[in-house]
């Protein structure tokens, strides 16, 4: 059982018993396979951005057919269609997966998250934005039939895998759809979208891609600065 303290930001995860999502994916993917009798199980992936879906891609495109949804109502709309095009580049030029495509209404960023606008990167925020995503790629996965649904954001240092695998566990039993737990950021994960990144070239980012997230990277380098 995990421990967490709310106070703006998420505290003191108790990592015993912790389950290892990369080997629950790992031992998942073996099942769905032998489900479709040797056909390649459909994916419908969450994706954060083009730099994390990347090596997230290049580990899952052998064992699924894959379709990226690139929903997130959380990023500023100048920044979504940035974003949005190296998505869609990356995804041209590696064959990797096909696109969902799909509105950007940033209301529903702001509407979930009203009354937390101040605090803290990684707290009760987030925790909504990451429900907000994973509800609509769900939703999405059980209308249009796919076998499972999970999201690239496991591949980020900075956010908890196993935060975002409750969540994904909790939609998943609501939605009526499997989820596939995953820690993209295990067996040199981040480190291999860094590399992928670079050899195509990718836009990346310093910050999430919220306003508030943006704010704070912003207050990071001046506070640099003014040393």
């Amino acid at each position: 059982m995990k421990t967490i303290c709310l106070r703006g930001r998420i505290q003191g995860y108790c990592t015993m018993n912790r389950p290892d999502y990369d080997k629950m994916m790992q031992s998942e993917i073996a099942a769905l396979k032998q489900l479709k009798n040797g056909a390649k199980p459909r994916l419908l992936l969450h994706s954060c951005c083009a730099p994390c879906s990347s090596a997230c891609l290049e580990r899952l495109k052998d064992d699924f057919e894959i379709t990226v949804l690139y929903y997130n109502p959380n990023i500023e709309d100048g920044e979504y269609e940035v974003r949005k095009a190296e998505q869609v580049r990356l995804l041209s030029e590696t064959g990797w997966a096909d696109i969902l495509d799909c509105d950007h209404d940033s209301q529903k960023f702001y509407e979930a998250c009203r009354g937390m606008e101040n605090l803290p990167e990684g707290g009760a925020r987030c925790l909504k934005c990451y429900a907000l995503r994973l509800e609509r790629t769900a939703e999405e996965a059980a209308r249009r039939g796919y076998d499972c649904f999970t999201t690239t954001l496991t591949i980020s240092p900075q956010k908890s895998s196993d935060l975002l695998n409750r969540t994904g566990e909790k939609i998943a039993a609501e939605k009526g759809v499997k989820w596939l737990h995953s820690d993209f950021k295990k067996r040199g994960g981040y480190l291999r979208s860094c590399e992928l990144a670079r050899e195509h070239g990718l836009y990346r980012q310093n910050y999430c891609g919220c306003e508030f997230s943006r704010m704070a990277a912003e207050a990071r380098t001046q506070a640099k600065t003014d040393k």
